[in-house]
């Protein structure tokens, strides 16, 4: 018969670990690809419009993003997790501030060499900055806007991601074929912040 295996054959790995060595199982792609970073971007505002269900329905939330450099950009919804524990947000992978709700921003995370994570709600804020996924500190308290939302800003390892983000963001897929609900009130805004001329603008659904 042909090969077998046991337990002995098994290997376990982190989540950050597993992510680093198969990124196309979380962002698409060919494994090694020059794109890898369009990849990430799309997934991570793709996630944003089609949240986990406990967060909010498909194509409602209403998302801000920006590209600030060749690989670093940051994207903020309407949407927190209500289960709080008391009045601070609930530990998510590792200790940080981001819970299995989000797990594409967590799998990016894996594979940057900076992450800074900020929810807020009732007049209440907390950030944390990350080393990749693992928390460099405990989340502290700041001075949080209005209403309620979430803003996680990563920087990406270029071992990764590659060398740049995308430069043609109007072309960018944020539904994929498994997307078949119908269009709500949701939205992306993203600007591309390396124009020194201004910001280019674009509104994706």
């Amino acid at each position: 018969m042909g090969d077998s295996y046991d337990a002995a054959d098994i290997q376990v790995v982190d989540f950050d670990e597993h992510v680093r060595r198969h990124p196309e199982m979380y962002f698409g792609g060919r494994h090694g690809g020059p794109d890898r970073a369009t990849h990430i971007v799309s997934a991570v505002l793709g996630h944003a419009l089609h949240p986990a269900a406990r967060l909010g329905p498909a194509h409602t939330a209403r998302v801000e993003a920006g590209i600030q450099g060749d690989l670093t950009f940051w994207v903020a919804d309407d949407l927190v997790d209500d289960a709080w524990d008391g009045d601070r947000p609930p530990p998510g992978c590792y200790g940080s501030l981001l819970g299995p709700d989000r797990w594409i921003c967590a799998a990016a995370a894996a594979l940057s060499t900076r992450t800074v994570v900020e929810v807020w709600r009732d007049g209440r804020g907390f950030r944390q900055e990350l080393s990749g996924l693992r928390p460099v500190e405990d989340p502290g308290e700041f001075d949080a806007p209005a209403g309620r939302g979430t803003r996680v800003l990563f920087q990406l390892d270029a071992t990764w991601a590659g060398t740049a983000l995308p430069t043609d963001l109007a072309s960018l897929d944020l539904h994929g074929p498994d997307c078949d609900g119908p269009l709500g009130p949701g939205h992306v805004t993203l600007r591309d912040l390396r124009d020194p001329h201004g910001p280019a603008t674009f509104r994706l659904r």
